[in-house]
């Protein structure tokens, strides 16, 4: 598919807008097309300033459907400039729709947070209005501006215990006893990389330490501590014991709200490591299955079964944990709607505190993307998916406290966090509302340095792999100085502005 950019900056939302409906389809983007250029995939998209205003016109050749749109805009300056985007994208969303035949159901919106859109929208323009808004002009569905306002409001109970001075904790612990076939994320198999573990962690209560005087220099105050990865899990009881000694011995965890550790796959849990993270003051883990159907578990290369997920669970509980959450994927290669709903019954009937549903993105690193052999299930089906999941969570006490969207997920749905009242995660609803620092170690980890006196963010990134972090751990450990810097900068742009 070409398309072509005429007249305006728009490249980044017209280009991500036709991933939605194509996101298997490789989409060249040109300003001039040329003369040699077959043209029987192409979308036009032009602004040209006319005496009147504004002249947008969209055009798309997919085949044999054709279709255009056009309108001219009589505003003036930003507010020309911004609403000739939302026209533009509303226009070739409503002729790839027809096209295609289906309407996604979060309409033209194609970013990464839906809900800190709506409570900008709501701040602005009062409650009702900002909803017509979301629901109207961005083309967003009644299901998802309900749940969005739903999620909005219990983020915003978590979001209210946050002080100026709060900070999370991140620790990467990059390593899985095999690679996902869907998965992006920076992590290594151990097959391959478990050499590289003890002195990995060895550099990383190191690092830990460090940011700790950092955030202590600063007065920072802790609120929440999450060990994701990879799978944290992949460590033994003596190494997870080392290095929640490490986080416990560093930092001042009196106001910490959540201590979480992803133990992501149920073959990695054993009683020895969930003592060792009862002993060490964990409050949270991740138990997740992402289906309970052994044959979609084969096909994407998770050596687990259904039986060992529901043993992890309940060895999890035998052994106090009393907030436990789920992780499940919608959309997932050979699985089917009926299969997917038989897996949540399930769930809810383990009664987990929390439970994460999750869209399958389908990102260029994955495997499953680059092999492209895999029978993927459609939109529509995943919708259906989450549909129930929604349904059924809400049925039996759980509610929506978070929610995001990644690039290329099937459908272009979204990921939801529920929880049963007092059990929400903390760390995960400011992650993604970027409100509240975040100090991160290990490999693959980035840390989010936000600004107290206003919106803004900086971002200290860590070497991504194992390798690169151990060789040139003394360089990284420089850059967790720049924190210091960043703050202090903050600082001095907040005063000059009183």
């Amino acid at each position: 598919m070409i398309l072509m950019i005429d007249g305006h900056s728009f490249h980044y939302e017209m280009e991500n807008l036709c991933r939605v409906f194509f996101p298997y389809q490789k989409i060249k983007v040109v300003s001039e097309l040329p003369a040699d250029e077959q043209d029987d995939w192409l979308v036009y998209t032009g602004l040209k300033a006319l005496p009147e205003g504004l002249r947008i016109s969209v055009r798309v050749k997919l085949g044999s459907y054709e279709g255009e749109d056009s309108d001219t805009l009589a505003l003036s300056g930003d507010v020309q400039q911004k609403d000739s985007e939302r026209r533009m994208a509303v226009m070739l969303f409503r002729l790839l729709t027809q096209y295609c035949g289906f309407t996604p159901k979060w309409g033209i919106l194609t970013g990464v947070r839906p809900v800190k859109l709506l409570r900008r929208l709501i701040a602005e323009k009062g409650e009702q209005e900002g909803l017509d808004y979301f629901r109207n002009e961005l083309l967003v569905s009644g299901a998802k501006t309900e749940l969005s306002l739903l999620t909005m409001r219990g983020e915003e109970k978590i979001l209210a215990q946050s002080r100026p001075e709060s900070f999370s904790l991140y620790v990467s612990i990059p390593f899985c006893p095999t690679r996902c076939s869907y998965c992006s994320f920076v992590s290594s198999s151990v097959e391959k990389t478990a050499k590289l573990i003890p002195q990995y962690l060895t550099l990383l209560c190191e690092e830990i330490r460090h940011t700790a005087k950092v955030a202590s220099g600063l007065k920072l105050r802790l609120e929440s501590v999450y060990i994701g990865g990879g799978t944290p899990t992949t460590l033994s009881a003596q190494q997870m014991e080392a290095l929640l000694a490490a986080i416990r011995d560093s930092f001042d965890l009196s106001a910490c709200r959540e201590f979480t550790v992803e133990a992501g796959r149920p073959d990695t849990i054993a009683g020895d490591k969930l003592d060792a993270m009862k002993r060490r003051g964990v409050t949270r883990i991740s138990i997740n299955p992402q289906t309970l159907n052994d044959e979609v578990l084969k096909a994407i290369g998770r050596r687990h079964t259904t039986a060992q997920t529901l043993s992890a669970f309940a060895l999890a509980r035998e052994h106090g944990f009393g907030n436990i959450n789920m992780d499940l994927i919608t959309g997932l290669p050979q699985d089917t709607v009926e299969s997917f709903m038989s897996t949540l019954d399930e769930v809810i009937r383990l009664a987990p505190e929390s439970v994460t549903v999750h869209t399958l993105a389908l990102k260029r690193s994955a495997r499953i993307f680059q092999e492209g052999s895999e029978p993927f299930v459609s939109g529509v089906q995943a919708s259906e998916m989450l549909d129930y999941a929604d349904s059924r969570l809400l049925s039996h006490g759980y509610l929506p406290y978070y929610l995001y969207r990644q690039s290329r997920m099937v459908g272009n749905l979204e990921n939801t966090g529920w929880a049963k009242p007092g059990f929400e995660s903390p760390y995960n609803v400011v992650i993604m509302d970027e409100s509240q620092t975040i100090l991160a170690c290990g490999a693959g980890a980035a840390s989010k340095i936000k600004d107290p006196y206003s919106d803004g963010l900086t971002r200290i990134f860590n070497f991504k792999y194992p390798y690169e972090y151990i060789d040139r751990f003394e360089e990284m450990i420089i850059r967790k100085d720049q924190v210091k810097t960043v703050y202090e900068q903050f600082c001095r742009v907040s005063e000059r502005a009183q």
